[in-house]
């Protein structure tokens, strides 16, 4: 995907059990940070009734963290957060983890998704003299734990559960527990590892075991609770997956995940070549050589070089201290990322039939210019393939995509998309491809920004912004 078109959330890190978990903590952050760029955070805690101590702040990992900050947030007990706001403006105080004190206790809440009923529960508070802190939809968590009637139960976590919609997976510090949940779709990835010393991790994705020496144990699994204290490992379901199938985004497989990690039980490199190779088969094209739209895109296009026998070239090379621009949060700036993170190999592609794989296309405006930088580098023919379906739907689980009106296959056919991005030729891979190189295929994925069909019903329109404009007619 051209890394302007589209952003995703969060990246979810804990540690618990270690003397150095904040320094362990800040290298699983950073192992992720291709999940999210606007801000990072870290709480700690000794257990116990000890208190949770937190910095987080807008800003890259590095930025945020330093020999100090690490040395003031020196406990055995950790839990960090990358963040992309998609509920929520860009601030310090929206940066995540959130920590609140209240009658339980002190909480501290990671949040990797979005919650599609957080401003209809939001208002209802409110009505009821309920004050809010941020604009994030997470915060909705913390005032459903605080409820007298929830306190009240002997398991209060399963109860507050119940009343979320949409995606989550969280890494919560309550009463010196670590605790881990995913919800009942399975939306988003999360892991847990172990370390040599018996220290238990727990991670977004596997790479981030990788960096911090942990072996992967297990998923944690769609509607567990998986709670971690000094006795060891419990876990506890509440809730089994909507209509008897998981909702694990195929999106994580396209594009988000680092090709190191295994995600939803696969190698997200093998999935990609896969789906490569299925590309090959189903839009055969005459060229010369293949290349790829760096980063994400590569991975595909070696499996659409293997089974087409075509020749993989790089055409493009890519400046790693541009950052991933697809996280920026305004599209002025995007744009610029963009135009310093690419350059054309003019050598490569000049007199060349060029066939680009590309992961995805959303809004097309970034994939246009660079199909106009090949052509203007020499390249006589450009065959363009997609490994995924055209992208007609908004996501509400996640993933920023922009209003379904900016998206250029929403409207548009595949020869119109093919004429406004100025290329010889356009395929994109069938869903049927697509999910085919996924285990469980249709029944353990959503694919709603390809078909429309949303696992969770969504309520109201979801803007990412719903909050800041709920507080403006509050005091309008």
């Amino acid at each position: 995907m051209s890394g302007a078109e589209v952003k995703h959330s969060c990246g979810l890190f804990g540690v618990f059990g270690h003397p150095s978990a904040a320094v362990l903590t800040q290298l699983g952050l950073f192992a992720q940070q291709h999940r999210g760029q606007e801000s990072a955070g870290m709480c700690t805690t000794a257990g116990g009734d000890a208190p949770v101590q937190r910095h987080a702040r807008v800003g890259l990992v590095n930025e945020v963290f330093n020999k100090r900050t690490l040395e003031e947030l020196a406990n055995p007990i950790a839990i960090g957060h990358v963040r992309y706001s998609t509920t929520g403006s860009c601030t310090d105080t929206n940066a995540q983890p959130l920590l609140f004190n209240y009658a339980g206790g002190q909480v501290a809440i990671a949040h990797n998704g979005n919650l599609i009923n957080a401003a209809r529960l939001r208002r209802d508070y409110e009505q009821h003299g309920h004050i809010f802190l941020t604009t994030s939809d997470t915060e909705i968590i913390t005032h459903l734990l605080a409820k007298p009637s929830h306190m009240a139960k002997a398991n209060p976590l399963p109860h507050v559960l119940s009343h979320l919609q949409g995606a989550y997976s969280l890494v919560l510090l309550l009463n010196g527990k670590m605790i881990a949940i995913r919800d009942p779709g399975g939306f988003r990835p999360l892991c847990l590892g172990r370390l040599d010393t018996g220290a238990w991790v727990v991670a977004s994705e596997t790479c981030a075991l990788d960096i911090v020496d942990a072996e992967y144990v297990r998923d944690v699994l769609p509607g567990e609770i998986v709670t971690i204290d000094d006795s060891g490992m419990k876990s506890e379901f509440f809730a089994e997956p909507p209509g008897g199938r998981a909702s694990q985004c195929v999106f994580e497989h396209v594009y988000f995940a680092d090709p190191a990690s295994n995600i939803f039980g696969q190698n997200v490199h093998i999935v990609r070549t896969q789906m490569g190779r299925q590309l090959a088969r189903e839009a055969p094209a005459e060229g010369d050589i293949v290349i790829s739209v760096p980063n994400c895109a590569r991975c595909a296009a070696i499996g659409y070089s293997h089974e087409s026998g075509i020749t993989l070239e790089r055409g493009f090379t890519t400046n790693h201290y541009a950052g991933r621009s697809f996280i920026m949060p305004e599209q002025h700036m995007r744009d610029m990322a963009v135009k310093i993170k690419l350059n054309v190999i003019k050598e490569v592609v000049r007199g060349q039939r060029v066939i680009v794989v590309e992961d995805s296309v959303v809004r097309g405006t970034t994939t246009r210019g660079k199909m106009g930088a090949l052509r203007d580098a020499g390249a006589t023919e450009i065959h363009l393939r997609v490994a995924s379906p055209p992208i007609r739907h908004g996501c509400y689980y996640g993933i920023d995509f922009p209003d379904r009106k900016k998206l250029v296959a929403h409207t548009r056919s595949v020869d119109d998309i093919r004429d406004y991005l100025e290329v010889d030729s356009l395929s994109y891979l069938s869903l049927e491809g697509m999910l085919s190189c996924v285990k469980g295929g249709a029944d353990h994925f959503c694919a709603a920004c390809f078909t429309g069909e949303y696992p969770v019903p969504i309520e109201d329109t979801f803007s990412k912004f719903e909050m800041e404009r709920h507080q403006v007619k509050m005091f309008d």
